[in-house]
């Protein structure tokens, strides 16, 4: 294995630091978390960058439509492009390594969790931050408040995800107790609970405001699974059993039970005579565990022909490559696809022609995705630097504690509802200032760094 000054010299720029990093890995590593993590953030984009579908209607005017709304055979195309449970598995394996070193050098919880946090909701606030004056602006030059809306929505999805995750990150020292207590029932347990949640839904309309617990007993349930990884849990054979197992659950439920195709929302998709949202996502149902459980039997599975792959070094460095970017990726795609959205629009609505789900459009469709993929490099230039924490010394655990709960409340008033009222075209003013004002109690963000140079303390 060649030195990491030896790397260097053999290119330039981000390829040469993702080469240096590689020789540097110790063999240690389970270098198939960070594959998992890279192909499950290029399922998401592609994801996204295929489903939101603005076309240019009849009488001139732009409109956009849902994929999964005008072509309802692409609901199938949700079974591999949902991906959720895949972070969540790798989530469980991280986190569990983590703070296990983190107790092994003796650091405290608010430490540790000070750290993750800052990671996962500091460069949150810039995107946020970004659509709310773009969304102000918006409105003030007379953009119709729908579609400030739905742009920022859309813009805005990803947040949802990091809302659920930051609270399973805040208890990984008590779920970590649990599964080395308690195994696998600590991951059937809240599975269990689960279940019953659905029954609620499906039978109690008055506790379904209550069944919006799921989307921490589902995705804990994924994360416990990430411990079991970690702690020995193997692939070959068995796996393979267990992820077909779950693709046959999946498949029963969405054919014989009450549970829809599409394993993502689909706009407009009710309970049959109610105006109840209908789907497997929101609050999150059992369709999604059993996907869990045949994405990670089926990935397990191939963990020994991964891992020979990333034994070699340029498909390693590459992996290393796609993880240091991984979380602007993951927060600016949808911004870069709007945008250029947006810019189509204003030049006449070039390559909006065809009607989403046509074949003109599918035909069209490959040269968006590539054009997306030709801008992101951009926002990954500007946008990278956020992902660095303050290195500022942590505050008490119960300021990072109500910190997160805020700042996970208005992520997800943001990603449901946007930047504005689509009607009033108001700013969503909570969805925008609770994760500043969360993170600032928690420590870190452009309102704490105000703080400290007010007070004059070092930031």
């Amino acid at each position: 294995m060649t030195s990491p000054g030896t790397s260097a010299s053999s290119g330039s720029g981000a390829w040469a630091r993702a080469l240096a990093l590689a020789d540097a890995t110790p063999d240690t590593r389970n270098r198939y978390v960070d594959l998992l993590r890279a192909i499950a953030i290029s399922a998401v984009v592609i994801g996204h960058w295929t489903m939101a579908a603005p076309y240019i209607g009849a009488d001139g005017h732009a409109a956009i439509e849902h994929l999964l709304v005008v072509s309802p055979p692409t609901r199938m195309l949700t079974w591999l492009f949902q991906v959720m449970p895949v972070f969540f598995f790798v989530g469980g394996f991280s986190n569990g390594t983590s703070w296990r070193s983190a107790l092994g050098k003796g650091q405290s919880y608010a430490d540790w969790f000070s750290s993750r946090l800052q990671r996962l909701l500091a460069p949150t606030l810039v995107l946020l931050g970004f659509w709310a004056v773009a969304g102000f602006v918006a409105l003030r030059f007379d953009v119709p408040a729908e579609m400030v809306y739905t742009g920022s929505q859309i813009a805005l999805i990803p947040t949802w995800f990091l809302a659920v995750y930051v609270l399973v990150c805040m208890g990984v020292p008590w779920t970590l107790a649990a599964w080395e207590r308690f195994g696998l029932a600590s991951v059937v347990v809240p599975l269990v609970l689960a279940g019953v949640m659905d029954v609620l839904f499906f039978t109690v309309p008055a506790a379904r405001p209550a069944t919006w617990i799921n989307y921490l007993f589902i995705w804990l349930a994924v994360h416990q699974l990430g411990y079991a990884w970690r702690d020995g849990l193997k692939g070959g054979g068995r796996s393979l059993i267990w992820g077909l197992a779950g693709l046959g659950a999946l498949g029963a439920m969405v054919t014989l039970g009450p549970y829809p195709i599409s394993l993502v929302g689909v706009p407009g998709q009710t309970l049959p005579g109610t105006e109840e949202i209908l789907s497997n996502t929101r609050p999150p149902k059992l369709p999604l565990a059993s996907l869990a459980i045949a994405q990670i039997g089926l990935l397990l599975s191939l963990q020994g022909p991964a891992n020979r792959l990333l034994s070699r070094r340029k498909p390693w460095a590459a992996t290393v490559l796609a993880n240091g970017m991984i979380m602007t990726v993951f927060l600016w795609h949808s911004t870069a696809m709007m945008l250029l959205f947006g810019l189509a629009i204003q030049l006449g609505g070039i390559g909006l022609e065809p009607f989403p789900g046509s074949g003109a459009w599918w035909a069209v469709r490959p040269v968006w995705i590539l054009l997306f993929a030709l801008v992101m490099p951009l926002f990954v230039a500007v946008f990278r630097r956020f992902e660095r924490t303050t290195g500022r010394a942590s505050p008490p655990a119960w300021r990072l504690i109500i910190g997160c709960f805020g700042g996970c409340v208005g992520l997800a008033f943001a990603a449901i509802g946007g930047v504005n009222d689509p009607v009033t075209g108001q700013m969503n003013w909570v969805a925008i200032a609770a994760p500043f004002i969360g993170c600032w109690f928690a420590g870190f963000g452009p309102l704490a760094t105000l703080t400290h140079r007010i007070s004059g303390r070092p930031a």
